[in-house]
């Protein structure tokens, strides 16, 4: 299988668009950050500096290996493929919607299935809520989830187009992990705003399972996940971790996991130990 990598020679004035909107963010992120810890003193500095090793760690992994895991992935789906959709303003319009909504389906299945909730669980795992809390990703994070995005590949889009949709759709959730920022109004009920996204990082029983959509919210109104903030957000887990350490953060629930299969009883105990909701245990007990 050849990849002819300069491909991506036509798209590096978007690439280039997103790096910089990706350093306005940084700079914010560092902003609020050194504004609450010297000034307001509100803020549990170990919590930050957590999101700030994971995020360090994270990229370096996204920059290599896991980067390469990505990309090379989609070119093989894409490889037998006989079919591409033309790159045009209505295929841009059309991949960059699929694209929030396999992410909506892909955070959903992040929640509901507990192997895969062990990796998304490190983002909620942060007791508070801020900027560095978007930096919170696991590592094994992009190992998994370009598998998400192959149906893309399958109905013909392009691997850059679908890879730079995708980013799209992350980037811009930067700016929502944030309490400085009130309700929007309408918005609120059509885009995953700050407030939208509070109460989806939040661990009341109103908030649990909610507000899952990337860029647009109308997801989680037609598949009936939505909640709007109607009182404050408690952050973090149902069970917090109770460290700091982001080798511990990262592999907390996946050890929680291999502890629950090792004393089960039941082959079907185990299974569902991997692959029931998070929380499951045998008759019903939580």
């Amino acid at each position: 299988m050849d990849i002819d990598f300069t491909r991506f020679d036509g798209f590096m004035e978007i690439f280039e668009a997103l790096e910089l909107i990706d350093l306005i963010f940084f700079v914010a992120i560092i902003l609020e950050a050194v504004w609450d810890i010297v000034f307001v003193r509100r803020r549990a500095q170990g919590e930050t500096f957590a999101n700030s090793g994971i995020a360090f760690v994270g990229l370096l992994l996204d920059r290599t290996f896991y980067g390469l895991v990505f990309v090379l992935g989609l070119f093989a789906v894409e490889y037998f493929i006989p079919w591409r959709l033309p790159l045009t303003w209505w295929t841009w319009g059309m991949a960059l919607i699929l694209a929030d909504f396999t992410y909506y389906w892909m955070h959903r299945w992040e929640h509901e299935v507990r192997i895969l909730w062990s990796y998304h669980s490190v983002h909620h795992s942060s007791p508070e809520y801020n900027l560095t809390t978007s930096l919170r990703l696991a590592w094994v994070e992009s190992l998994i989830e370009w598998i998400f995005f192959i149906p893309m590949i399958l109905i013909g889009f392009d691997v850059i187009q679908t890879l730079i949709a995708l980013v799209i759709v992350v980037v811009y959730q930067t700016w929502i992990h944030t309490e400085r920022i009130g309700k929007l109004g309408w918005l609120d009920n059509i885009f995953n705003t700050p407030s939208v996204h509070r109460v989806h990082h939040g661990v009341g029983p109103r908030c649990i399972d909610k507000n899952y959509g990337g860029i647009l919210i109308i997801w989680d109104h037609l598949f009936d996940t939505y909640q709007a903030e109607t009182e404050k957000i408690t952050y973090g887990l149902t069970k917090q971790i109770g460290s700091v350490n982001p080798i511990v953060i990262n592999f907390y629930e996946l050890w929680q996991i291999i502890k629950d299969v090792r004393y089960s009883k039941r082959f079907s105990c185990a299974l569902k130990y991997i692959f029931g909701k998070p929380g499951w245990q045998p008759n019903g007990k939580k």
